[in-house]
């Protein structure tokens, strides 16, 4: 009976952020813009991790994964959205939004484990200088990358496992520009109670164990840098200050998610787009201007692009 349900709703309808015509031609340039950027920062943080051999470390080889999942975190609905800005009807089909779910959810949980990771890093890096390349080898940094993923993994399928199989019977309309699971799971057609609190608990415990450790590795670090007094210490807190400014942007609008995880508000559109569209942008835009490093790095490759250029 609730595979025939299902089969009637086909396709979901995403009211997204205005019904205005004029503000959706706005947005739409925008989006575009932001979207473009977030997608170039991010390759340009690739590429240039990949190509100087300076940033050939556990640190840079964790960051240029953390963009990798940005670009992600950027691709999986913002499109979409854009497009939908010149479409009078924004529909996005059954297997369409169950795919939105799964992978904002893998993207997501990915990237708070990667973070852990890059915290990690630090401490190794700031509390055991002497160990840290021995700690923090390429095989540990591929480790903690691929356990990142798959905890993503198995922390989105935990919820599309039960969500997929719901019966949806009538109600299709997602009140934002794309498949967020509280709104998709509302639209079932059965008491929904027990499944929001499966779905709160999930999310909820990965967000706070994965700020908990957040918290404590750069207590931990913060407190290393304060005791020490070498010359090394002001660039260790510009390292930091840019790591603790990307978990506080990324772990900000979660806190206010759980605390209203299933009511209706406007801003909860502004959050979703914070973290498909934002997110992604300011990533880079925070590791590049507070990272000597990968500007010198940038500045190399530009330089390198320009010559082969005028030599052709």
């Amino acid at each position: 009976l609730a595979h025939f349900y299902k089969k009637l709703v086909t396709e979901f309808i995403l009211l997204g952020l205005s019904s205005s015509r004029e503000l959706q031609l706005f947005l739409f340039f925008i989006f575009s813009v932001f979207y473009g950027a977030a997608v170039l920062g991010n390759s340009l943080i690739i590429l240039t991790v990949i190509t100087d051999s300076r940033l050939h470390s556990p640190m840079y080889f964790l960051l240029s994964n953390l963009s990798f999942i940005d670009v992600c975190q950027a691709t999986f609905a913002t499109p979409k959205m854009i497009s939908d800005f010149l479409s009078e009807r924004k529909t996005i089909t059954f297997k369409g939004c169950m795919s939105q779910i799964f992978f904002l959810h893998v993207f997501g949980g990915s990237e708070m484990v990667l973070l852990v990771a890059m915290a990690y890093d630090r401490y190794i890096a700031i509390c055991k200088p002497l160990h840290y390349m021995t700690i923090m080898s390429r095989r540990a940094c591929t480790v903690l990358v691929g356990v990142s993923w798959a905890i993503g993994i198995l922390h989105s399928a935990s919820h599309l496992v039960f969500t997929i199989d719901l019966p949806f019977c009538g109600p299709n309309k997602v009140d934002n520009f794309f498949c967020d699971l509280p709104l998709v799971i509302k639209l079932a057609c059965l008491d929904t109670y027990v499944l929001e609190i499966l779905v709160l608990t999930n999310s909820g415990l990965l967000s706070l164990i994965c700020f908990l450790l957040l918290l404590i590795s750069y207590t931990i670090i913060l407190a290393t840098v304060h005791r020490q007094a070498s010359g090394g210490t002001s660039r260790a807190l510009s390292t930091l200050s840019a790591h603790i400014t990307v978990v506080v942007l990324f772990f900000g609008p979660l806190i206010f998610i759980y605390i209203w995880p299933f009511e209706s508000f406007t801003i909860d559109k502004f959050i979703s787009v914070f973290f498909t569209v934002f997110t992604p942008l300011l990533n880079p835009m925070i590791y590049t201007l507070r990272n000597k490093d990968v500007k010198e790095a940038m500045k190399k490759l530009r330089n390198q692009h320009v010559g082969s250029k005028e030599a052709c």
